[in-house]
């Protein structure tokens, strides 16, 4: 494999709004990440990738971008986003920014210009479209719920629509267009000529819509059929739009890139992130797409470790086949807490916690980190709707109560699932409102923060902070960094319950064994001919090799050993 800048290193995503409050008004913003670049710096982190931060009405909290090419007051400046690039940099970080490409906000002057002149040239960077028979063009279903189709402002009565895959607010970018393709290469090549280093790039396969807009089979009782599902049928048509937008804007700065990319095939994954692919990376979104395979909360099924585990799994072999990266995680901003989903009730804590990361860690790819892992924070108990801010817990919410849940059953089903699990806010301290804020934050604290945050942890060995440091450190030594990088991935089956691989190099002749116990019965696993030589690299909650070369692990027991 061809050796690239960001080989090697680990990210770690910030959810500004979440992150640090620098000026007491609720919200996080580019001071307070500023003023915590050195506890970045402290846990070894060396990408930092930035949930959007530009002016927004944040009905999909910044999703909905008014403004490509300027910060939201809320988060600051220009003057700041610079200060930030430059402090990152001189303690060696790099900044990525979210890239949003599918949609903008319909507050941005391009579709309000659309709406007020249906011929001039910003009308063409939707897709604004006749309805037939009567009806909406066709029955997919947006992400949000409900149909993906909207009467245009101004235009009520007129039997025209505008296609929104997500929120009403966000309206879809028209990439047929190629004056709209020039906007986003500009937009694009404005922030790396400002020193940002690569992008997360999102919901990019929803950019090519089927310009017939035909009906698919409805995939549940309101008639409709997610739009996810339209987006699996055009993979092959995408090409030639990631092409240009890699060749225009990333390649010329040597950027790093991470898709967020559903329903990968062998053929797919080569195309965009293989050696000559569209990005950099993807990001293994496997668990959330078993589990988003059913429109609602109320369907959603429980992923056991090893259903966690053989997602994670396939994800490496598929992408090893094909030379490419992937970027495992555990959790992100979309995504409840990754302890409390995918561990069981009994290790939904600081030892699950250490159980998961050692998992995540040594897998092959760049790893990244969401804001809060490190410190193993779990799910918030939100105790009404009220408490939450996201559209689609909402949404969910009372598609719950319409199918006979009570409120106590609907607000529980959505604290297990909802986003907004991410989205409190960072636990620094056991001061009011955990360090965040001296006012009133936007979203509710999480309730362990008198005991869960990163004072409590700093420098305190055996934390999972201090855990994670060492992890870090381990996956970016010199003497093992190359395996953990450009290594071989095995699956090695042991017993249900038990998450274990190894990482190889022939060449170099090294091998070594990651081995998880998520069983409350003690786990003793020889690990035969090749004990002899066997070295303890990292281990947790009281996992340890027996002179014999056996390893034992008790309840949440974690290894990594060098054969």
């Amino acid at each position: 494999m061809e050796q690239k800048w960001w080989h090697g290193k680990v990210a770690y995503q910030i959810y500004p709004k979440s992150f640090c409050d620098s000026n007491g008004d609720g919200v996080g913003d580019l001071r307070g990440i500023i003023s915590k670049l050195d506890y970045l710096q402290a846990l070894g982190v060396d990408i930092v990738w930035l949930s959007p931060i530009y002016p927004s009405p944040f009905i999909d909290q910044g999703y909905d971008i008014a403004d490509y090419v300027n910060i939201a007051p809320v988060f600051g400046n220009l003057d700041d986003f610079d200060e930030l690039v430059a402090e990152a940099k001189k303690r060696n970080i790099d900044i990525v920014m979210d890239l949003v490409a599918n949609h903008c906000s319909s507050e941005h002057e391009w579709f309000k210009k659309a709406c007020a002149d249906l011929n001039s040239e910003e009308a063409g960077y939707f897709y604004f479209v006749k309805g037939k028979d009567g009806k909406v063009p066709n029955n997919l279903r947006s992400y949000f719920g409900g149909s993906v189709w909207e009467p245009v402002p101004g235009h009520e009565g007129e039997d025209i629509y505008y296609s929104h895959y997500f929120a009403k607010a966000q309206p879809d970018l028209n990439w047929n267009n190629p004056k709209l393709r020039e906007q986003v290469f500009n937009l694009v090549n404005f922030w790396i000529d400002r020193g940002v280093k690569g992008f997360r790039v999102d919901a990019i396969l929803s950019i090519v819509k089927d310009l017939s807009f035909p009906d698919l089979p409805a995939d549940d009782t309101d008639g409709m059929c997610h739009a996810a599902k339209m987006n699996a049928k055009l993979l092959d048509r995408i090409g030639p739009y990631l092409t240009e937008l890699r060749d225009k804007t990333f390649k010329r700065a040597n950027c790093f890139t991470v898709g967020e990319v559903l329903t990968v095939t062998t053929d797919s994954v080569s195309k965009f992130a293989g050696p000559d692919g569209y990005f950099s990376t993807l990001f293994d979104l496997s668990c959330r797409e078993k589990i988003e395979a059913f429109p609602h909360y109320r369907e959603y099924p429980t992923l056991s470790p090893d259903d966690f585990a053989e997602c994670v799994f396939n994800t490496q072999e598929l992408y090893q086949k094909v030379d490419a990266f992937v970027a495992p995680i555990i959790e992100n901003h979309d995504e409840p807490r990754g302890v409390s989903y995918y561990m069981p009730e009994y290790l939904q804590n600081q030892v699950g916690a250490k159980t998961i990361a050692t998992v995540l860690m040594f897998l092959r790819g760049i790893p990244f980190i969401y804001q809060g892992q490190e410190i193993g924070m779990t799910n918030t108990k939100f105790a009404s709707i009220d408490e939450f801010d996201d559209i689609f817990a909402k949404s969910e919410y009372q598609d719950l109560i319409e199918h006979g849940y009570s409120d106590a059953e609907a607000v529980a089903c959505c604290a297990r699932h909802g986003r907004d699990n991410a989205r409190t806010p960072m636990l620094w301290d056991d001061s009011d409102n955990a360090g965040f804020t001296t006012g009133k934050p936007w979203l509710r604290v999480h309730q362990d923060y008198k005991t869960l945050n990163v004072k409590s942890q700093f420098g305190v060995p055996g934390s999972t902070f201090s855990y994670y440091q060492q992890l870090i450190k381990l996956r970016k030594s010199e003497e093992y960094g190359p395996i953990f990088t450009y290594g071989r991935f095995d699956r090695l089956n042991i017993a249900k319950g038990v998450i274990a691989y190894t990482r190889s190099c022939d060449k170099c002749h090294q091998k070594i064994v990651i081995i998880a116990n998520t069983n409350q019965e003690e786990l003793r696993y020889s690990l035969g001919d090749q004990a002899a030589n066997a070295k303890v690299l990292i281990s947790a909650n009281s996992a340890v090799l027996c002179a014999d070369g056996t390893v034992v692990l008790g309840c949440g027991g974690a290894i990594v050993v060098a054969l």
